[in-house]
C-alpha cells in the first residue's frame, strides 16, 4: 500500500463551536476518565465490585485526598499540548522548529514537576517556564510511570527516541493532543503525518514498536473524531496509517480484536477482560476503543472503561478523549466536570489548541505586545 491509497473518512460539515467544542470535550473526557479511574487503578474488578457495588464506579471516589483528581496522564496530556503550541510558536517567531524535540523538553518540564530531573542537564530555559509549569497543582506526584521517569532522566538529546524496549501505555495516554493539534494545522487529508508525529512523540518514552505506533493510532483517530467522522470511519483509516509501519502487526491484531468484540454482543466485562488490563499500549488502546465503540453516550463509554482488572486512570483517561471528540464537551455530566481537578487549565489547553492558528505571532508582527504576550505564555524552546 502507497500512502496514496488510505482511505479517507467524508469530512462532516460542522460549525465552528462544533469543532471546538469536540477539542475541549476531549481533554476534558480524558481528565473525567483518569480522575473516574484514578481510586481503582490498582485493583481488580472483583474489588472493585466488592467496594463499590455491583456496578462498580458509578461516580468519583477519593484519591489523592480529594474528589476528582487527575493523575500523571492528564498531567502529561497538558504537557504534550504544551510542547506543540510552543513548537508552533517557535516556528512563527524563529522561523524553523521541531516538534518532537520541542515536546521532549515539556517532558522534561514535567520531569521536574514531580521532583527529578535530566542526567545530561537538558532543561534550558528554566527562567522562562512558560504559563504551564506555574500552576501548583501540576507539582503533584500521582504514581508517574517508572518507564517515563527513567527515559526522560536517561534522554541525552532533545527528541531522540527512548532506548528501552518498553510498550507501557504511558505513551499512548498522553498523545490525544496531537490528533487535535494536526486537525487545526488542516492534516485531515494527510492522516500519515499525524501518525507519525504522534508515534514520534510516544517513541521519546517508549522504545518498543508497539510503544510508538500506539501514539500514532490515538492521534489519528483523534483527528478523524473532531473533523466529525464516526469512530468505525475513522478505525479503517488509522488501521491503513498503521499498516503502513513497520512491526504494526501486534498492534493492529488488538483493535482489530477490539472491533470483533463490539460487534459480537458478548457482555461488556467479558470482552474488556478478553482484551488484557491495560499496562500495555496495545491493551489499554484495544479497551479505550472497545469501549467507545459499544457506548450510546459518554458517561457508558466511560465507565465501562474504568471498571476492569488493571489500569483504569489509563484507559479511562483514552477512553474519555475518544468520547469526548465523538460527543463533546456538552455530553459530560455536570457532576464529573465541577470537581474535577484543574478544569480551567484544561479548559484553556483546548482553547489553545483549537485558537493557535489565529494568534499574530512571528518575528515581523505588528503588534509587539501581543507577540510578547504570547512568548511568554508559551515560550519556543
Amino acid at each position: 500500500m502507497v500512502e496514496s491509497a488510505i482511505p479517507l473518512w467524508n469530512p462532516a460539515r460542522q460549525q465552528p463551536d462544533t469543532v471546538s467544542d469536540r477539542f475541549l470535550g476531549c481533554l476534558l473526557g480524558g481528565a473525567v476518565g483518569d480522575a473516574l479511574g484514578a481510586p481503582v487503578e490498582f485493583m481488580s474488578r472483583s474489588e472493585i465490585l466488592r467496594v463499590y457495588g455491583p456496578e462498580g464506579v458509578t461516580s468519583y471516589r477519593t484519591a489523592y485526598g480529594r474528589l476528582g483528581a487527575i493523575t500523571d496522564d492528564t498531567q502529561m496530556t497538558l504537557f504534550t499540548a504544551e510542547g506543540l503550541l510552543r513548537g508552533w510558536v517557535r516556528a512563527c517567531q524563529k522561523g524553523i522548529t521541531t516538534y518532537s524535540g520541542v515536546t521532549a523538553h515539556a517532558y522534561l518540564r514535567w520531569l521536574r514537576t514531580q521532583g527529578e530531573s535530566n542526567d545530561n542537564a537538558l532543561e534550558l530555559g528554566l527562567n522562562e517556564p512558560g504559563w504551564l509549569m506555574l500552576h501548583p497543582e501540576l507539582h503533584a506526584r500521582r504514581a508517574p510511570g517508572n518507564t517515563c521517569l527513567s527515559a526522560l532522566r536517561a534522554m541525552r538529546s532533545l527528541g531522540e527516541p527512548a532506548r528501552n524496549d518498553s510498550k507501557g501505555c504511558g505513551g499512548v495516554m498522553r498523545s490525544a493532543p496531537v490528533g487535535l493539534f494536526a486537525w487545526r494545522l488542516g492534516q485531515s487529508r494527510a492522516p500519515q503525518d499525524t501518525f507519525r508525529l504522534g508515534s514520534q512523540l510516544a517513541a521519546l518514552t517508549h522504545g518498543h514498536p508497539t510503544g510508538a505506533l500506539s501514539g500514532g493510532f490515538l492521534a489519528v483517530l483523534i483527528l478523524g473524531l473532531a473533523d466529525g467522522a464516526s469512530l468505525s470511519e475513522v478505525l479503517v483509516t488509522a488501521k491503513a496509517c498503521l499498516r503502513l509501519e513497520p512491526y504494526h502487526e501486534e498492534m493492529l491484531a488488538a483493535v482489530e480484536m477490539a472491533e470483533m468484540l463490539a460487534a459480537s454482543g458478548l457482555p461488556s466485562a467479558a470482552a474488556v477482560a478478553r482484551l488484557g488490563a491495560g499496562w500495555i499500549a496495545e491493551e489499554a488502546l484495544a479497551i479505550s476503543v472497545y469501549s467507545a465503540l459499544v457506548a450510546a453516550d459518554f458517561r457508558e463509554g466511560v465507565l465501562r472503561a474504568v471498571n476492569h482488572d488493571g489500569d483504569s486512570d489509563s484507559t479511562g483517561a483514552i477512553a474519555g478523549n475518544l468520547l469526548g471528540a465523538m460527543f463533546g464537551a456538552k455530553a459530560i455530566p455536570d457532576a464529573w466536570l465541577a470537581p474535577l481537578e484543574l478544569r480551567s487549565v484544561i479548559s484553556e489547553i483546548a482553547n489553545d489548541l483549537y485558537s493557535f492558528r489565529d494568534w499574530n505571532s512571528s518575528e515581523h508582527a505588528e503588534d509587539r505586545q501581543s507577540d510578547e504576550n504570547i512568548w511568554r505564555k508559551y515560550p519556543g524552546f
